[in-house]
């Protein structure tokens, strides 16, 4: 009974700084009567100068870390609030108070279990960012190497478990009290928040990531990612590599250094287009302020808390889909979803291609330079949830990853799209991996995989037989005759395989 009721409280905080913000323009998806309209009407910010989503970038900063998180998940999710609201909130930074550096101090040598000054040689008390769940401190390692250490906020874990609790809980009650809102599926987005958000608790994790990555771009010519002190790393302490450069969307201050951002642009597309189609592991949060350009044009990565992974067969679906859109084969487009599992197959397939024949040929007349490859596959994504797709938080932070893409490509160059200079190199990977060799190999994979089960499964087959023998003596003279049924179900389902 109290944690309705604590619910409320923070529910009716909430309400009261979104009236501040003016930030309540979404009551217009609810089904209030009009009484209710007009007095909320001051609040919805319809006469505001500021665009709704930076009022509620701004409502939700003040509101605190989770919302902010909130807010970051919110930004992938156009269906939820619009493709202008969703825009805003992907540039929702963290904007916070730092917590005072003797607090940090602290916590790392508890973590550690070592004093700060046996740690570093130097450490600098003063954040040099503070974001919504840690900030960050310079440091200097006993051997002279500069490191930037990441510090989780004192008691961040259990405030975001309860804000987390409350999301929840207004999620379950606008599925309950507004039916018509389900289709935007609040309680499998919150879900998902979660999800993201635990994963960034533990450092451990980003440590993780930064090192698999590391590991995957060791080859890439003008790429590379920052080294991970496990020594001084733990949940709650992060040690990385100090990095400094400039951040990838100051072009003018890259073509100062002497620098060409066509070539850093160039790079850019490869990097992502490994991280993507090659490796299946891919950084989904490298906007501007996290990625640098070193003086000799390195293109370095930091924040690796937001990491995306796709199996084969997912990158070889969007690799399909993307072959419909720009061959305007749309029933290929509905085939893929439906063959991937992401739509159910009792779906009407030619109302799903009528759809995406809607969004992509006002799109596909354009100049490639002018197309937003990330904003049609959100669009796509947003239609296949009205034909009861289950929500994919692999292709929705791999959307949100793509559209930050293209922004930090256009910064570079506006003139040139990021998928340009991407497209001999996703044209080579599909005809190695869809072409007809790449059909042939899988054959004789699967051929290879069954040949190696055949011998475990005769002999599962011949102790059934000796088993039936044993307690069924009456089969002994029936024997050739089960024998003979048994191999054949075993060579239908083979087959049917």
């Amino acid at each position: 009974m109290l944690r309705p009721i604590r619910h409320l409280f923070r529910g009716a905080r909430v309400v009261r700084v979104l009236m501040r913000h003016r930030a309540l323009f979404f009551v217009d998806l609810l089904p209030l009567p009009p009484f209710a309209m007009r007095l909320a009407g001051p609040w919805t910010g319809r006469k505001a100068t500021r665009r709704p989503g930076q009022r509620l970038a701004d409502a939700l900063v003040e509101l605190g870390p989770s919302f902010v998180k909130l807010g970051q998940t919110l930004a992938v999710r156009p269906d939820i609030m619009g493709t202008a609201v969703a825009r805003d909130l992907a540039r929702l930074q963290d904007r916070l108070e730092p917590f005072p550096g003797e607090q940090a101090m602290a916590l790392i040598e508890r973590e550690l279990g070592a004093p700060v000054d046996f740690l570093f040689r130097g450490f600098d008390p003063v954040p040099v960012a503070a974001a919504s769940i840690a900030q960050v401190h310079f440091a200097l390692l006993p051997d002279g190497r500069e490191v930037a250490v990441k510090v989780l906020r004192p008691g961040v874990e259990a405030a975001i478990e309860r804000e987390l609790a409350f999301f929840l809980w207004l999620a379950e009650t606008v599925e309950y009290l507004f039916p018509h809102l389900r289709r935007l599926r609040p309680v499998e987005t919150v879900r998902v928040h979660a999800m993201w958000t635990r994963r960034e608790l533990d450092l451990r994790l980003e440590a993780a990531a930064a090192t698999e990555f590391a590991r995957n771009c060791a080859d890439d010519e003008g790429f590379r990612v920052p080294f991970v002190d496990w020594e001084r790393t733990s949940r709650r302490v992060l040690t990385l590599e100090r990095v400094s450069g400039t951040p990838s969307d100051q072009r003018e201050r890259l073509i100062e250094q002497g620098l060409d951002p066509d070539r850093i642009l160039d790079r850019a597309a490869v990097v992502f287009f490994n991280q993507v189609f090659r490796d299946g592991f891919f950084h989904a949060d490298m906007h501007p302020g996290n990625t640098f350009i070193e003086p000799d044009g390195t293109i370095v990565p930091v924040d690796f808390g937001i990491m995306g992974r796709l199996d084969l067969d997912t990158r070889k679906y969007l690799a399909e889909i993307l072959i419909g859109f720009l061959d305007r084969d749309y029933r290929r487009v509905a085939d893929v979803f439906v063959r991937a599992g992401y739509v159910p197959a009792d779906e009407d397939r030619d109302a799903f291609a009528q759809a995406a024949r809607a969004i992509g040929e006002p799109i596909l007349g354009k100049p490639l330079n002018d197309i937003s490859i990330g904003r049609l596959f959100g669009q796509i994504l947003t239609v296949a949830e009205q034909f009861k797709m289950q929500q994919q938080p692999h292709l929705l932070l791999l959307q949100k990853t793509m559209v930050v893409a293209e922004g930090v490509g256009r910064a570079l160059n506006p003139s040139v799209n990021i998928w340009q200079t991407a497209q001999p190199l996703v044209a080579e990977w599909i005809a190695v991996h869809l072409g007809p060799q790449a059909k042939a190999m899988e054959l004789a994979r699967e051929g290879y995989d069954m040949l190696q089960r055949a011998p475990v499964v005769l002999r599962r087959l011949e102790r059934t037989l000796i088993q039936l023998e044993h307690h069924h003596t009456v089969l002994k003279d029936r024997a050739p005759i089960w024998l003979f049924l048994v191999l054949a179900a075993f060579l239908l389902g083979w087959t049917i395989r």
